[in-house]
């Protein structure tokens, strides 16, 4: 076997209907688009949440709540999930390399779980929680700027 001999499974691929093509194609005329109306023209795509005229979905549904465009977003990373790492001290660019964060991103500490050991963590944020934890177990919770 090779790349050249590479096929589609049988009957997954189908031939598009060619519409237009006189009246013995069944096809013809209209060519499957009725008479007038917006659906009959060229160049017509179908707007997202359009419904005929009956008030759209999204529009009938009450809107609630606020949303606050300046909110400052955090990766959250719960003390299990650092006891699992081996360094002693843990920044934000060991986590981001270990992969439980993304990169450049800010980053607070939960209280989940429990610390083996002293480590100085280095998060933007802390539970009171977390920070106590840390503390028992003999390691630094360190707020970066």
């Amino acid at each position: 076997m090779n790349l050249s001999q590479l096929r589609p499974a049988k009957g997954s691929r189908k031939a598009a209907r060619r519409v237009g093509r006189g009246p013995g194609s069944g096809r013809q005329k209209t060519s499957g688009r009725g008479h007038k109306g917006q659906l009959a023209g060229a160049g017509y795509s179908r707007t997202r949440g359009t419904e005929g005229g009956q008030m759209p979905l999204h529009r009938r549904i009450p809107k609630r709540g606020f949303t606050n465009i300046f909110r400052t977003a955090y990766a959250e990373v719960n003390l299990d999930r650092l006891a699992r790492l081996e360094e002693a001290e843990i920044t934000p660019e060991v986590l981001a390399a270990a992969g439980i964060v993304k990169k450049s991103v800010r980053i607070k500490v939960l209280g989940r779980g429990d610390v083996s050991g002293p480590k100085t963590v280095h998060a933007h944020k802390f539970s009171a929680a977390a920070a106590k934890k840390i503390e028992a177990a003999g390691g630094q919770a360190v707020v970066i700027g």
